[in-house]
């Protein structure tokens, strides 16, 4: 099944439900989050609780993609209580891409630290059931207000060196009301970042990190396939001017997803009930890494057959700062 979130004419949300071709209105429901919740308190799964309210009126996904009808497939009441995360160096081939980025010349025969982390990744990072393996590398995003709708633009702050894509798989969670982790479904993700920034130290990732992030516009509830596969697309004028499959799912990671989670979850911070949590497992496909520089106006595409809808988002750029952020004093 997916899940998706459309705006009404009064700027309220409907839920759509999706299995194969046909989209309709899930009956009552104001929202994805209320739906999960609902889920929670009755102790029951989230496709249960929406066969049992039932499906109304069917929609059209695709002409209400293109009038920009589309909203984030899930978000919480409060943004503060919404956490956007990540981490890096879990996939297989994603260490060749860092490691381009942060090798120094006449330094290749030093492993990085990019390096060496894929390296402990590959070596503990898939623990049997119930067992922990090592600790990824991870990273902070931002809250709610840092996420932004399928088919809206991706803004790079105006001090930003560069505002570029990283097509990922996220993990949606909600927070029951004993701090247990609940996974609502899976999504795709943009998770945009500043490789410029990054480039120029690595200890400058967290920086890079802090920028505006997308996913869905299709939230994928049950269970993920071992081995996805998909594209990763850059549009200028119409035109592709980046291609690459994108590969996803355990099939093609050095981390378990069960391990990703622990070691993002085994921290109270995170275990808040009614918290919502979108986290982010990594990529080894980057437009940066073939060393293409995208344009204000170029389009991100990020397409799975089983996400549905693909995630499309435009980049723009803000206006630079005038001067120094002063702060007054009270």
């Amino acid at each position: 099944m997916l899940l998706s979130q459309i705006v009404n004419a009064d700027g309220s949300l409907s839920v759509v439900a999706r299995e194969g071709s046909e989209a309709a209105v899930v009956r009552g429901a104001v929202s994805t989050y209320a739906l999960a919740m609902e889920a929670l308190e009755q102790g029951r799964g989230l496709a249960a609780v929406i066969a049992a309210r039932g499906l109304g009126e069917a929609v059209d996904l695709v002409a209400l993609a293109a009038a920009g009808r589309l909203a984030l497939p899930i978000t919480h009441p409060d943004l503060t209580h919404m956490h956007l995360t990540g981490t890096g160096l879990t996939h297989l081939g994603s260490a060749a891409t860092r490691d381009a980025m942060h090798a120094k010349l006449g330094e290749t025969a030093v492993l990085t630290d990019s390096m060496k982390m894929f390296q402990m990744g590959l070596a503990d990072g898939r623990p049997a059931p119930g067992q922990v393996g090592v600790q990824p590398e991870w990273f902070y995003k931002g809250n709610g207000y840092t996420a932004v709708a399928p088919g809206a633009a991706l803004t790079s702050p105006g001090f930003a060196l560069d505002g570029g894509e990283e097509p990922e798989l996220a993990g949606i969670y909600l927070i029951d009301a004993d701090g247990t982790p609940a996974r609502v479904g899976w999504a795709l993700a943009n998770e945009f970042s500043d490789h410029v920034t990054e480039r120029i130290n690595y200890l400058f990732l967290a920086h890079s990190k802090l920028r505006e992030a997308s996913f869905g516009p299709e939230l994928l509830v049950g269970d993920l396939p071992l081995d996805v596969r998909g594209a990763s697309r850059i549009y200028r004028d119409g035109k592709a001017i980046f291609d690459k499959p994108f590969l996803s799912g355990e099939a093609n990671m050095s981390h378990t997803f069960a391990n990703l989670e622990h070691h993002h979850f085994k921290y109270a911070l995170f275990r808040q009930p009614g918290d919502l949590h979108v986290h982010m497992f990594g990529t080894a496909t980057l437009s940066f890494a073939e060393g293409l520089t995208v344009l204000p106006g170029d389009t991100f595409e990020i397409q799975v057959d089983a996400f549905g809808l693909p995630l499309r988002n435009t980049l723009a750029v803000a206006p630079a700062l005038s001067g120094a952020v002063n702060v007054k004093q009270l």
